[in-house]
């Protein structure tokens, strides 16, 4: 079977996570967890409000295009965001392929009043429990990463930490397998993990498939207020966007301008 990169990405993922479980005892994050208070369906709740719902990304690297950020301060580009009006920040957490950590969620969750997710190649409920100690609202769960018995096992094991979930699909069975797990935020990634390829056909190809009462997310290749409005159209609810602030040097700035353009472009 040819390897690609998702299948290195998840494999360091769960060598990383299974080292760091050798540090710290799940007894240990488990009483940190305890200790965090949270508010039920945070993240549900602040993408299905009214206006233009964003999910500002804090990601200092990506493989497909190497180092976004030098000098990368999550907890003050997170305070930006939410100063613009983000509905929720997103964090890296990948370290080996990203440069994340999970300290990052630490110092953002401290500087911010909105959700946290955590977005990482989550594989086992040790990184939940890592995720809801260090104050995040939400993890990210990749069909592609997961078979059927893990994506449910990690569904409930999230329920039972009061962490929310953002599935992330990207084609129609993958779809047909997150709802049948029970998600109820689906992220539809346009890019295909595999390959790194960007095929934009995605949204409007599985947005059909997935039911109202659903919260869809549309994720990566959104760069202009048009895009925005476009997707809007198909149904989305909200837009999770990185690389497009990343890249820019005030990255709170250019989402407060990115949110006034696809204003005026929902509503002409």
């Amino acid at each position: 079977m040819t390897s690609t990169v998702l299948d290195a990405i998840v494999g360091s993922a769960r060598r990383s996570a299974a080292e760091r479980a050798r540090r710290v005892t799940r007894a240990t994050l488990e009483r940190e967890a305890a200790a965090r208070t949270s508010r039920p369906d945070a993240l549900a709740e602040s993408l299905s409000a009214p206006g233009i719902r964003v999910i500002a990304e804090c990601k200092r690297r990506s493989p497909s295009r190497g180092v976004l950020c030098r000098e990368y301060q999550p907890a003050r580009i997170a305070a930006g965001y939410a100063t613009a009006g983000a509905a929720a920040i997103s964090v890296l957490t990948e370290p080996a392929f990203f440069d994340g950590s999970l300290e990052h969620v630490r110092e953002v969750t401290a500087a911010v009043p909105v959700p946290v997710l955590r977005k990482d190649f989550v594989v086992s409920e040790y990184q939940i429990v890592e995720a809801r100690a260090a104050g995040a609202a939400a993890v990210l769960l990749i069909v592609a990463a997961l078979n059927d018995r893990e994506l449910s096992r990690l569904l409930h094991a999230s329920a039972d930490y009061q962490v929310e979930t953002l599935v992330e699909v990207h084609n129609a069975t993958e779809v047909q397998r997150a709802l049948g797990a029970g998600a109820t935020i689906i992220g539809v990634n346009s890019r295909d993990l595999r390959t790194l390829e960007m095929s934009p056909e995605v949204f409007e190809s599985v947005s059909p498939l997935i039911p109202d009462e659903v919260t869809m997310v549309a994720e990566s290749g959104i760069s202009t207020s048009s895009d925005l409005a476009r997707l809007g159209r198909m149904g989305y609810d909200a837009f999770l966007i990185g690389e497009r602030f990343m890249t820019s040097e005030d990255p709170g700035a250019s989402l407060a301008t990115f949110l006034g353009d696809a204003a005026a472009a929902v509503a002409s």
